[in-house]
């Protein structure tokens, strides 16, 4: 990265736009989490409790009509979409991932936008998908239109985007440092100092923006587990299962991703999925939504074995499932579900064997692993947990033990992150076409942060990739 030590050049000009997406990113997930709760307690007809009692005081009846109106806006709303115009003659990215390595931090505003606010309604009304897109996708956009018309050089440009997103996940999640950390890590790809300063300065001024609105509690309430032996034993053991079961992840990810209609396709696929995930949810409720509830359950320790068993099967499926119908959503919090979900139900059964620790704190130590190896982010993985709870301190070394393993076994297979996985072929084909004055991410060269010859993303994108087949 160029630069001269700590300030690596940054102007005045660079610190106004870091402010201005701070507190554009704040105002947006403040917003965009306001919206979230209007629809959800108009379709679930709830005022009080959380989603999870909501949508289990409603009738089958009515779970598969509010899913189907749900399938009907997902695929209304992608046609729609596709027909705003945008401001650039190049296909626009649908993934900030996308925008950051291969369109040199471009994102038509209004595109973005609309597609925020369209996951936002679709995750509202029961997809099995994360709300972090949304603010994501807000905060990106806003760091790409302000940094393209102050004409800032493309590497700024690539990490204010990545910053503006981070921001926005910070805002709605109360986390920071985590918020900071994925942008830096997961979606940059690296840490450095000249990095880490931007990136805290706008995710810390999106998080206090957004405290106008939204609650300064953690997300999770669990009580402050105790370490003991037997943690730190089962998470050598099961740091490796987590790494396999984060490759399993991706590839079903990846898949899902690549099987996405389109054309007229794209209207009709949505519908049938989501009137199935609504069949499922007669059954089993925990499905909808973006997991939270799940999470939170299986943090202390209240699903049953059963529904622990069943959940880890299903969740993942239908997950995929509203990915692949074309649904726009995120997967930060269903990866988590999917981690709790695992190191609950194995938790569960080293507890026959040895008992004396929460069940719990295994859900936390799994869900750690899974999240820091599908996000080839071992440090944001970590932070997140402990910002989002506020009690896991002393589980840092049987976290940390499993994080390292799991994140280990996934790079030694070659698998990418669960945000690289997702980047479209139709994105890959046009990688090496450039994206602006000083080329595409592919010509930045690795001191502009781009992937390098031989990582993980370059794999993603080049077809021949044997981490496909």
């Amino acid at each position: 990265m160029p630069g001269r030590g700590i300030v690596a050049s940054y102007g005045p000009r660079f610190w106004a736009l870091v402010a201005l997406i701070g507190v554009g990113a704040g105002l947006g997930g403040a917003a965009l989490m306001e919206l979230l709760r209007a629809v959800q307690h108009l379709a679930w007809s709830y005022h009080s409790g959380d989603f999870l009692d909501g949508v289990k005081r409603t009738s089958s009846g009515h779970r598969v009509l509010v899913l189907a109106v749900g399938g009907v806006l997902a695929g209304a709303g992608a046609l729609l979409i596709a027909r705003i115009p945008r401001r650039h003659a190049r296909p626009a990215a649908d993934e900030v991932s996308e925008a950051i390595w291969l369109r040199g931090g471009r994102l038509s505003i209004l595109p973005s936008l609309a597609r925020a606010v369209h996951s936002i309604v679709i995750v509202a009304l029961g997809a099995s998908l994360g709300r972090e897109a949304a603010p994501q996708q807000t905060g990106a956009a806003l760091a790409s239109l302000l940094s393209e018309r102050a004409r800032l050089p493309e590497w700024q440009r690539r990490l204010l985007v990545a910053c503006g997103a981070g921001a926005g996940m910070a805002a709605v999640y109360n986390v920071p440092l985590g918020g900071a950390l994925f942008a830096l890590e997961v979606l940059m790809g690296t840490l450095t100092l000249p990095l880490v300063l931007p990136a805290l300065a706008t995710s810390l001024i999106a998080t206090a923006v957004a405290w106008i609105a939204l609650p300064t509690s953690p997300t999770y309430a669990i009580p402050t587990y105790a370490i003991h032996a037997s943690q730190v034993v089962w998470a050598l053991i099961v740091g490796p299962l987590a790494g396999l079961a984060a490759v399993a992840w991706i590839k079903l990810i990846h898949r899902a991703h690549a099987m996405r209609p389109t054309g007229w396709l794209r209207l009709p696929a949505p519908i049938a999925v989501f009137l199935a995930l609504g069949a499922l949810a007669i059954a089993y409720p925990q499905l909808l939504g973006n997991g939270k509830p799940v999470v939170q359950l299986a943090l202390v320790g209240q699903l049953s074995v059963a529904l622990l068993a069943v959940l880890l099967v299903l969740k993942p499926l239908v997950t995929a499932a509203c990915l692949g119908s074309g649904a726009p959503g995120g997967l930060f919090t269903p990866t988590l579900a999917y981690g709790v979900l695992l190191g609950g139900l194995l938790g569960e059964a080293w507890t026959q064997l040895w008992p004396g620790a929460p069940l719990g704190s295994y859900a936390i130590i799994g869900g750690a692993a899974v999240l820091g190896a599908s996000m080839q982010g071992p440090l944001a993985a970590v932070v997140l947990l402990l910002e989002l709870t506020h009690h896991a301190e002393a589980l840092m070394v049987p976290i940390l033990l499993a994080v390292v393993e799991a994140t280990v076994l996934t790079r030694v297979l070659g698998a990418p992150s669960i945000y690289s996985a997702r980047i479209s072929a139709r994105a890959s084909a046009h990688a090496g076409e450039g994206s602006g004055e000083n080329g595409g991410a592919g010509d930045a060269g690795e001191e502009h942060g781009a992937a390098p010859a031989g990582s993980e993303f370059a794999e993603v994108v080049q077809p021949s990739a044997r981490w496909y087949y």
